[in-house]
């Protein structure tokens, strides 16, 4: 019986981002130098096949330092993490290494600097993200204060309106941010923000991709897993995008194949912790079920690279 055709549209750029192989690379090179166990603070990102690939090598991951023994090196995950956290590390003379996003930092950086001028800070995100976490740990508790829709942003009350800031989660739904962030300045007309917008160029450029695929399909998939927060956005993008169905598989066993049923042609795309391996598994499985054509859309090139921390950028942890 001869397959049904289906076109994938294949979104670009995809994948693995700039921060996300830094991060990955940290362990792995941390493992040929230091040889295992290295431990690893939380889920160094958000994919299951990633973590579980550097388990296999020897990395351990963990919730608390307080499960790192003395002796073995210990890594942040690309999320960064509260002040707390290297402090203790510190205190008790453990060998880390810290593999948080540039990206984020960066943020840090924004938030701390707004801190010492006598702003209070407003931090755009969502509650319970590892990022967000990590960005309002970096000053005092009421110091800073969470956003998480436009909602909050109208029910705002502020000590001083004319000594206020904001900074944003990396990887944030650019429209639904634009919207928060224009309530706030209509609210607060001397509100300072980031000189460049903090959302990063890989949550821009994978939801810019996914607006051009959502006019030209029927639906579309984001490789991703569920606790990926730039992944969700796809999603909504792509719903927002006029695509009739849009859902995020962490691996092509989860392709909700019932609610596919007559689709000629599918985006595809993947959120910026997702391995290309895990696409090719999924258009795989497309490929045994269908006619499959394979369509790559046009986009940026993404060249952006990050140094690793010196322990590791040394001739000896090649």
């Amino acid at each position: 019986m001869a397959k049904r055709p289906l076109t994938l549209l294949l979104a670009n750029p995809r994948g693995f981002c700039a921060g996300v192989e830094r991060a990955i690379e940290i362990v792995e090179r941390a493992l040929a130098k230091y040889g295992p166990p290295v431990y690893v603070r939380h889920e160094i990102v958000h994919n299951r096949f990633v973590v579980e690939g550097l388990r296999a090598k020897g990395a351990v991951f963990v919730d608390e330092l307080e499960a790192v023994p003395d002796d073995r090196p210990v890594i942040f995950s690309a999320h960064g993490v509260p002040k707390r956290v290297p402090a203790e590390a510190a205190r008790r003379n453990l060998f880390y290494l810290d593999a948080t996003c540039p990206l984020v930092s960066k943020v840090h950086r924004e938030a701390e600097r707004h801190h010492r001028e006598g702003r209070l800070t407003l931090l755009i995100g969502h509650a319970g993200h590892p990022e967000v976490i990590g960005t309002m740990g970096q000053l005092p508790e009421a110091a800073i204060r969470l956003v998480e829709t436009v909602e909050d942003a109208e029910a705002l009350q502020v000590p001083d309106p004319e000594r206020l800031a904001y900074v944003t989660q990396t990887t944030l739904s650019l429209d639904d941010t634009a919207a928060i962030v224009a309530t706030l300045q209509r609210r607060f007309p001397a509100i300072a923000g980031p000189a460049k917008q903090d959302i990063c160029y890989a949550t821009t450029n994978r939801q810019e991709a996914v607006k051009r695929l959502a006019g030209r399909c029927e639906a579309l998939l984001v490789v991703g897993a569920p606790n990926s927060s730039n992944s969700k956005r796809l999603v909504e993008v792509a719903e927002r995008g006029g695509c009739r169905f849009a859902a995020l598989v962490e691996r092509a066993a989860d392709i909700p194949w019932d609610r596919l049923d007559g689709v000629a042609t599918l985006g595809l795309t993947a959120g910026a912790s997702a391995p290309e391996a895990l696409v090719e598994e999924v258009i795989e499985a497309f490929r045994q079920r269908y006619d499959v054509t394979v369509t790559d859309g046009p986009g940026p090139r993404e060249d952006v690279h990050f140094k690793l921390p010196r322990a590791l950028a040394e001739p000896d942890a090649a």
